[in-house]
Parts: C-alpha cells; sequence; structure tokens
C-alpha cells in the first residue's frame, strides 16, 4: 500500500519503507518503477526478518557504518539493505527470482 506523505520522510528521501506501507515524499513518485522497486525490495526484507528484528539490525548497521565512514550517506547507503536495493532496483522482475535474504550477500 502506498502513501502520500511529505512529513513522513527525512530532508533528501524520496520514500521509506515502513510494512506494510511505501511512504512517498510526492503523488508523482507512484509512477516511478525503480522508485517502488526498490522500495518492494524492503518490504520482502522486512518480511525475512519479522519487521523488528530488520529495524534493529539496520538500526545498528547504520550506526556501524556512520562510525565506520563518518558520513550519513556513505552510511546509509553501505547499510547491506540498501545495498541490495540499489544494485537491484533496476531489475524490475528481481523479486521474483530473489532468494532469502540474499541482503546478506552485501554485508
Amino acid at each position: 500500500m502506498i502513501l502520500i506523505s511529505k512529513y513522513v520522510l527525512p530532508k533528501g528521501y524520496q520514500g521509506i519503507t515502513l510494512y506494510p506501507f511505501i511512504v512517498l515524499k510526492h503523488k508523482d513518485l507512484s509512477g516511478n518503477a525503480v522508485l517502488i522497486h526498490h522500495e518492494r525490495i524492503h518490504l520482502k526484507q522486512q518480511l525475512e526478518l519479522f519487521i523488528v528484528l530488520f529495524y534493529i539490525w539496520y538500526g545498528i548497521e547504520f550506526a556501524f557504518r556512520f562510525i565506520q565512514y563518518r558520513n550519513w550517506d556513505l552510511a546509509y547507503r553501505n547499510i547491506s539493505f540498501e545495498r541490495e536495493a540499489y544494485a537491484c532496483e533496476n531489475q524490475l522482475s528481481y523479486l521474483k527470482e530473489r532468494s532469502r535474504f540474499s541482503f546478506l550477500k552485501y554485508v
């Protein structure tokens, strides 16, 4: 389910996945197939880790990456969940062939 809210998203972000919702900053982004696919990859990741564990892992990995890179954007882009989503966002059939826990290849 896609929701539109410019207030939920941090500055500089176009979308966020908060299971079971994909929240987009602007309505016109709902036609962006690559962005929607990126967020659907996150939905799959969240389900695999029973949602709560995903957010815990995400937060811990972000903290580790922030210490590692000392840069917010680099830390965010190097979280394993984001690395998988960015690497595969243009392959619109990816979720059909994706193995469970594929994000582990990106740790």
